[in-house]
């Protein structure tokens, strides 16, 4: 008699989606809170990490949660609707994440080691890129086996839970000029301070504290990359195309959350014509950000980074940015009176939703760069 093999069964996928529900409701709790306290978000990241959302995009393979792009800003989006400061935060590692498995699936790069070690030693990423950008900030200096690093890093949201800083500082490089070198920092590396610098109009739970950056040692070896300064790289085409669909969910969340709560106030009053025009205003304003985002996320499922994807994917981010601003706005003059009341959680959510102004390209560089690319201008000049 003849046997089957036994085939392993291959666990079944995970609903990230479903689980990021599942927490939606400590986020909530917790938000007003730290808000309140211009306290980091700790508690929320803690709930995530035990929840296995650091290596949730971590490719299966690699011993992570396998979750696709689309999956991951989908929950982003759904962790903003609670807590805005806990979904851009938490964009902020996941952006990191999405970078180096799209290079490590598409352009064979060498970054599934810090991937498999994102899945199994669950680190949390910090990025300095949107303070860096092109020019980066701070010196290298070389020494033997390596450079001594002096910098500080503004913006470096979740920095107080961070085991790894995913930065760069300008080598002045006497043959090629100024030189960005990119590398990753541990937290606990002799020479890291962090801070406490973040009291500010909104996103007040994200930690985003300065991180300082005292002759801290980087071997030659940890350098994983080198580029001119202030020119557009390949490195940034693909930063662009893949980190601002997910940064940006967190701000269609925030503005998603607003619009539930200001429709929950408004259906307890008497539709008059002002109250339902006022509704459909702010409908049209989450729609066009909502097309907007889906519109960023398709084409970084599916484009190749370069100067016209940049272009794309950047007026997405205009696009979004003002949609979801105009939504919350909306959403105030659609709640009434009972939106200048804290507990409600529309004034928390008008504040938080500012920062979609102030991720690059902000607004008029975007403007330049797609103005310039469009007439067939040097997009450097």
């Amino acid at each position: 008699m003849s046997t089957s093999p036994v085939t392993a069964l291959e666990p079944a996928p995970i609903d990230w989606l479903a689980r990021a529900d599942a927490v939606a409701g400590l986020l909530a709790d917790n938000a007003a809170r730290h808000d309140t306290d211009d306290s980091f978000v700790a508690e929320n990241y803690a709930r995530l990490k035990d929840e296995g959302f650091f290596s949730a995009h971590v490719p299966a393979e690699l011993g992570g949660g396998g979750a696709d792009y689309a999956e991951l800003a989908a929950v982003i989006r759904r962790l903003g609707s609670t807590c805005g400061s806990t979904a851009l935060t938490y964009s902020m590692h996941s952006h990191l994440v999405a970078v180096a498995a799209w290079r490590w699936k598409h352009q064979n790069a060498p970054t599934d080691g810090l991937l498999k070690r994102v899945a199994a030693e669950d680190l949390v990423l910090v990025s300095s890129g949107g303070t860096d950008w092109l020019n980066s900030a701070g010196t290298a200096t070389p020494v033997e086996g390596g450079f001594r690093i002096t910098a500080r890093k503004i913006f470096s949201s979740g920095c107080l839970a961070g085991d790894l800083l995913m930065t760069s500082a300008v080598y002045d490089d006497p043959e090629a000029g100024p030189t960005v070198l990119h590398f990753a920092v541990p937290f606990a590396a002799e020479g890291v301070a962090i801070r406490e610098t973040w009291r500010v109009m909104g996103m007040r739970g994200t930690g985003s504290h300065d991180v300082e950056l005292n002759e801290v040692f980087v071997p030659d070896a940890a350098i994983a990359g080198r580029r001119p300064k202030g020119k557009w790289h390949p490195l940034f085409h693909a930063i662009s195309l893949l980190a601002f669909p997910l940064i940006y969910s967190a701000y269609v969340g925030v503005a998603e959350g607003a619009r539930a709560k200001a429709l929950e106030v408004a259906r307890r009053r008497p539709a008059d014509e002002c109250l339902v025009q006022l509704v459909g205003e702010m409908e049209n304003a989450f729609a066009a950000a909502e097309d907007a985002l889906d519109r960023m996320i398709r084409l970084a499922e599916t484009a190749t980074p370069g100067p016209e994807t940049t272009s794309r994917a950047m007026i997405g981010r205009t696009l979004v940015a003002g949609a979801a601003i105009r939504t919350v706005e909306l959403a105030l003059e659609v709640a009434g009176g009972a939106a200048f009341h804290r507990d409600l959680g529309l004034e928390r959510a008008f504040r938080d939703v500012q920062g979609a102004r102030f991720h690059p390209l902000q607004q008029k560089p975007q403007l330049r760069y797609t103005g310039r690319l469009a007439l067939g201008l040097d997009i450097d000049g």
